[in-house]
C-alpha cells in the first residue's frame, strides 16, 4: 500500500508525458487524476495506520552508495511527520488535478501539464518520505525542476520565462547551503541516515551542530521564501493558477519547513541556530504581511500571505514548537489552496485580469467564489473557530510564554502581522467583490461562477478550512498527545505548552482584537471612504510609504543594483584571471605545453654523441649512488650536514670543478658547431674527464662506506 501511494503519481505522470498522443487529453485527465486520487485514499488509510495506530513503516528499495567510507540506501520511512505531510500533499494535489480539468480545458497542451503536475507531486512525496538526507536531497532538487517546468508552462510568454528562471536561480542559492550542510553531516557523523545522525547528535560538538543548523536554515530559506530569498515567490504567479495553488500550499514552500522539522534532533542542541530561526521567521512574517498590504495584483497579495505564513512556521520551529508548526503547516495548506483556487475562478471569469483596481462588483455574479474566498480569508486571519485559529493563535501564545527576548519579539511581530493580514484580506474582498464595478461591460456580461469540476475541490477545501483544525487539534497539540511519537524531538527544557495556557488574558486576546480591528478599518476605508485613501496617498508621507511597501522594501532593487553586478564582476574575474588564467596556465594549457616542451628538449638530448651519453651515465650513476647511500645514512643516524662536511675528505673538489667546466665546453661546442682541429682534442677531453670523475667518485664513496662499517 505504501509503495503504491508513493509510486502511483509517478506512473500517472509518465503515462501522460510519454503516451500523451496515444491516450489523448481525456485519457490523460483520467489516468493522472485517478492515480493521484487513489494515492490520496491510500494515504488516508496509511495515516490511520501510522499516526493513529502508531505503526510506522520503512521500505528498503536498495543500496545507492555502498563503500567502506559511506553507505547510502534508497529507503522510505512513513512515520507521523511524513504521513501528515504526504496525506496533505496528495489530497490537495488530487483536488488541484480535478480543478485543472476545467481550468486548463482550452489549453492545447493538457497532457504535458498534467504530466508535470503528477511528477511534481511524486517528487514531493519522495522528499518527505526519504529515510536519509541524500534521498531527501534528490526530491528537493527535482521539485525545483518540476516547479521550473510548471511556472514556465506557457514558455512563449517572456514573463513566464523570467519568473521561472528567477525561481530556479534563487532556489539554487539555498540549495548550495543545504548541500554543504549534508556534506558537513557526512564529515561529522560519517552517515546520512536519520536514525544514525539523530542518535549521535547529543554527543557531538555544539559549534559543529550550530554550523549545520545555520546551513539547514539557509537552505530552508530558499524553498520557503524567507526574507532575502523571497523574491521568487510572488513572481511564480506567472504560471497557471493550479500551479500556484500547489506550490504555495503543500509542496515547494513546505519543503523548507519540513527540513527544519525533520532535523529537530539536531536543532535542539544548538540554541544559536534556534534563535536565528526565530528571528528570520519573525522578520519574514512582518515583512511579507506589510508588503502584501498595498499590492494590487490579486494573486501576488495571496502569494505574500504565503510568505508571511511561512514566517510563522519558521518562528514556531525556532521556539522548539515543532508539533504546532506541523499543525499550522497542514492547516495552512488547506486554506491557502482554497484561496488560490478561488482566485483562479475569479481570473477565469474576468479574462485573466489580475489587477484588483480593475475589478469590483462581482458579489452578485460570483457568489460561490466570494463565499470560498471569504472562508479562506477568515481562516487565514485566524478568526476564532476557523481552522487557522487553532494553530496560528497557539503559535503566538507559545511565543509569549517563552519569557525570553526573542520570544517576545516573535510575539509582537506575529501579532502585528496578524493585523496586517486581516487588513489585506478584507482589502481583497472589498476591491474584488464589494466595491464599485471597474471592469469593462464585456466582463460583467460573461462573468459566471466556476464549473462543477472546479466547485467540488473548492467545496472540499472550504469544509477543511472550517473544521479540520477543530477536529485534529487534540491530535497534534493536545496536552499529553503521543501521536507524533519519535518523529519530532523537543528537548525537555524547551517544552512550554503548559505555560501557554496561563499567560495573561490580555495577551491571549490581543491578536484576535487586532485582527478584527484591522479588518474593520479595511472594510470601512474601501467601502465607505475610498477618497480618504486617495488623499493619504497624495501626501508626501503616504506616497513614500506606498512606494516603499509596493516596492517590496526595495530588496530587488538592492539585488539588481549591488549584489548581482558584484556577483557578475567577481564571476568575470574568477573566470578570466583564475579559471582561464592561473588555473589554465598551471594545470590546463600550462601542463600540456610544459609536457610538450619538456619532451621536445629531452628528445634533443638524443644526439648520438658518445660524450653526451657519458655525461648522462655519470649523472645517473651519481644519483643512483646517492639514493643507495641515503637509507644507510638514515639507519646509522648520520645527519646530512655532517655527511657534507666529511665528504671533502674523500672527494676532491677540483675534480668536480673540472667536470663542470667540461660540460660547459661541450655545450659551447654544440651550440656554436665548432669544426676544425680543436674539435678532436676537446672531445677526447670530454671522454677522459668524466671517466676519471666517475672512477674517483665511486672509489671515494666505497671508501667512505668501508670506514663506516
Amino acid at each position: 500500500m505504501f509503495f503504491l501511494l508513493f509510486s502511483l503519481p509517478c506512473l500517472g505522470g509518465m503515462a501522460s508525458g510519454l503516451l500523451g498522443r496515444k491516450i489523448g487529453v481525456t485519457g490523460s485527465h483520467i489516468i493522472t487524476t485517478s492515480a493521484v486520487m487513489i494515492a490520496a485514499i491510500l494515504s488516508i488509510i496509511g495515516f490511520y495506520e501510522v499516526v493513529l495506530c502508531h505503526s510506522p513503516v520503512t521500505i528498503h528499495l536498495g543500496d545507492w552508495v555502498h563503500s567502506e567510507v559511506l553507505t547510502v540506501s534508497w529507503s522510505l520511512t512513513f512515520d507521523t511527520l511524513s504521513m501528515s505531510i504526504i496525506t496533505t500533499v496528495l489530497i490537495i494535489s488530487s483536488l488541484v488535478h480535478l480543478y485543472s480539468i476545467d481550468y486548463m480545458s482550452s489549453d492545447p497542451h493538457n497532457q504535458r501539464f498534467f504530466s508535470y503536475l503528477s511528477l511534481f507531486t511524486f517528487f514531493m512525496v519522495l522528499l518527505v518520505s526519504g529515510d536519509n538526507y541524500f534521498v531527501l536531497f534528490v526530491g528537493w532538487e527535482f521539485i525545483a525542476v518540476c516547479s521550473y517546468l510548471l511556472i514556465n508552462f506557457w514558455f512563449t510568454v517572456i514573463e513566464a520565462n523570467k519568473s521561472a528562471m528567477q525561481s530556479f536561480i534563487v532556489n539554487r542559492v539555498g540549495d548550495m547551503a543545504l548541500s554543504v550542510s549534508f556534506l558537513a553531516i557526512v564529515a561529522l557523523f560519517g552517515n546520512v541516515d536519520f536514525s544514525t545522525v539523530f542518535s549521535l547528535a547529543p554527543m557531538m560538538n555544539e559549534s559543529a551542530l550550530t554550523m549545520i543548523g545555520l546551513l539547514l536554515l539557509f537552505g530552508g530559506m530558499g524553498k520557503s521564501a524567507q526574507i532575502g530569498l523571497n523574491t521568487w515567490l510572488p513572481t511564480a504567479m506567472a504560471g497557471p493558477t493550479p500551479v500556484s495553488s500547489l506550490i504555495h500550499s503543500a509542496t515547494l514552500v513546505s519543503a523548507g519547513v519540513y527540513v527544519l522539522l525533520r532535523s529537530s534532533p539536531l536543532l535542539e542542541y544548538s540554541s544559536t541556530a534556534l534563535i536565528a530561526i526565530t528571528w528570520i521567521g519573525s522578520i519574514t512574517a512582518f515583512f511579507a504581511a506589510s508588503t502584501g498590504l498595498l499590492q494590487n495584483d490579486l494573486k501576488r497579495v495571496i502569494a505574500y500571505s504565503t510568505c508571511s505564513q511561512m514566517g510563522y512556521l519558521f518562528l514556531a520551529c525556532g521556539l522548539s514548537q515543532y508539533n504546532t508548526a506541523l499543525f499550522h503547516l497542514v492547516n495552512h495548506a488547506f486554506f491557502k489552496a482554497l484561496l488560490f483556487l478561488s482566485a483562479g475562478a475569479v481570473l477565469h471569469a474576468v479574462y485573466d485580469q489580475q489587477d484588483m483596481r480593475r475589478l469590483g462588483g462581482f458579489l452578485g455574479l460570483l457568489p460561490f467564489t466570494y463565499t470560498a474566498i471569504l472562508i479562506g480569508s477568515l481562516s487565514l486571519m485566524a478568526v476564532p473557530f476557523m481552522t487557522g485559529f487553532y494553530s496560528k493563535d497557539l503559535i503566538l501564545e507559545l511565543a509569549y510564554s517563552q519569557y525570553v527576548f526573542h520570544g517576545s519579539i516573535a510575539y509582537w511581530f506575529g501579532t502585528i502581522s496578524a493585523g496586517l493580514t486581516a487588513f489585506y484580506s478584507f482589502r481583497i474582498l472589498s476591491m474584488t467583490f464589494l466595491s464599485y464595478p471597474n471592469a469593462s461591460k464585456k466582463v460583467y456580461d460573461t462573468a459566471h461562477d466556476a464549473a462543477i469540476l472546479a466547485m467540488i475541490p473548492m467545496t472540499i477545501l472550504a469544509i477543511l478550512a472550517i473544521f479540520f483544525g477543530y477536529i485534529t487539534r487534540d491530535l497534534y497539540v493536545g496536552m499529553g498527545t503521543d501521536a507524533l511519537g519519535n518523529a519530532l524531538f523537543t528537548h525537555p527544557s524547551h517544552i512550554s505548552l503548559i505555560e501557554a495556557e496561563v499567560i495573561p488574558t490580555t495577551y491571549k486576546l490581543l491578536p484576535s482584537f487586532i485582527t478584527f480591528f484591522s479588518a474593520a478599518i479595511a472594510f470601512a476605508l474601501y467601502q465607505y471612504s475610498p477618497q480618504l485613501i486617495s488623499s493619504l496617498a497624495n501626501t508626501t508621507l503616504g506616497y513614500n510609504i506606498y512606494k516603499f511597501l509596493n516596492g517590496k522594501y526595495y530588496i530587488e532593487v538592492l539585488y539588481n543594483s549591488f549584489i548581482i553586478p558584484a556577483g557578475l564582476g567577481l564571476g568575470y574575474i574568477l573566470s578570466k584571471q583564475v579559471d582561464r588564467g592561473l588555473v589554465e596556465q598551471v594545470f590546463g594549457y600550462g601542463l600540456t605545453s610544459g609536457l610538450r616542451i619538456t619532451s621536445d628538449k629531452m628528445a634533443k638530448l638524443d644526439t648520438g654523441a658518445i660524450p653526451s651519453y657519458t655525461i648522462y651515465f655519470a649523472l645517473s650513476l651519481v644519483l643512483l649512488t646517492i639514493l643507495l647511500i641515503a637509507p644507510v645514512l638514515a639507519i646509522l643516524d648520520i645527519h646530512p650536514t655532517e655527511f657534507l662536511q666529511d665528504i671533502h675528505t674523500f672527494v676532491d673538489p677540483r675534480v668536480i670543478v673540472t667536470f663542470i667546466i667540461t660540460i660547459i665546453i661541450i655545450c659551447y661546442l654544440k651550440k656554436d658547431k665548432i669544426r676544425g682541429k680543436l674539435h678532436i682534442p676537446f672531445y677526447i677531453l670530454s671522454y677522459l674527464l668524466p671517466s676519471l670523475f666517475i672512477t674517483y667518485s665511486i672509489h671515494s664513496i666505497l671508501e667512505y662506506v668501508f670506514i663506516l662499517f
